[in-house]
């Protein structure tokens, strides 16, 4: 997929392309390994009640980054497809620029460095500046991979609307994502 039909595609569909992607801010990062969808109609995406200030980057171009604060204390990168909905980079595998990211984390070791939402904004130093920049020009990087690697799907984390959709994907036997995804007879996304 390349990346002008991932901007213009459905939340459900990035969150999968985005598996393997590479993805960098100013030359540090790594391979995306986790992410949630959030699509308009969705009663837990911050869009489902329409525009607002906080929001205003979900309703703009494709391609842009949709950054807040979750609960007042970590930021939060998302990817905007479609207006009004996103998808959540929740962990990376650390690859480019480990050190400044371990100074930044205060040295927590490679498996923890970026597995959950908001150790990957601090990792990157993604911050409310951020919001509304796209995603194809400095500080950013993101290339797709050249194939899609094996996935696995299972339900989104830290949420209570619409908790039970299996909407969030992980690159298949990683030790970088969050939490791991329930071993259950099916759970690999589809193609």
């Amino acid at each position: 997929m390349r990346l002008d039909r991932l901007f213009g595609s459905s939340a459900l569909e990035a969150a999968q392309a985005l598996i393997g992607a590479e993805f960098r801010v100013d030359q540090i990062g790594g391979i995306i390994v986790e992410t949630e969808a959030y699509e308009l109609e969705d009663p837990a995406s911050h869009s489902f009640r329409g525009p607002t200030e906080r929001n205003r980057s979900m309703f703009g171009p494709g391609g842009r980054a949709y950054v807040y604060r979750s609960y007042g204390i970590h930021w939060c990168l998302n990817v905007v497809c479609r207006p009004g909905s996103a998808v959540l980079i929740r962990a990376i595998e650390p690859r480019w620029g480990v050190g400044e990211m371990e100074h930044r984390r205060g040295g927590l070791g490679l498996r923890l460095l970026c597995a959950g939402p908001g150790r990957v904004c601090q990792a990157l130093a993604v911050s409310g500046i951020h919001d509304g920049l796209s995603l194809t020009q400095p500080p950013f990087e993101l290339s797709l991979p050249e194939r899609r690697p094996p996935i696995v799907s299972g339900r989104r984390i830290g949420i209570t609307k619409a908790a039970e959709l299996p909407w969030r994907f992980g690159l298949a036997g990683s030790i970088f994502i969050s939490r791991r995804f329930a071993e259950t007879p099916g759970n690999t996304a589809s193609s």
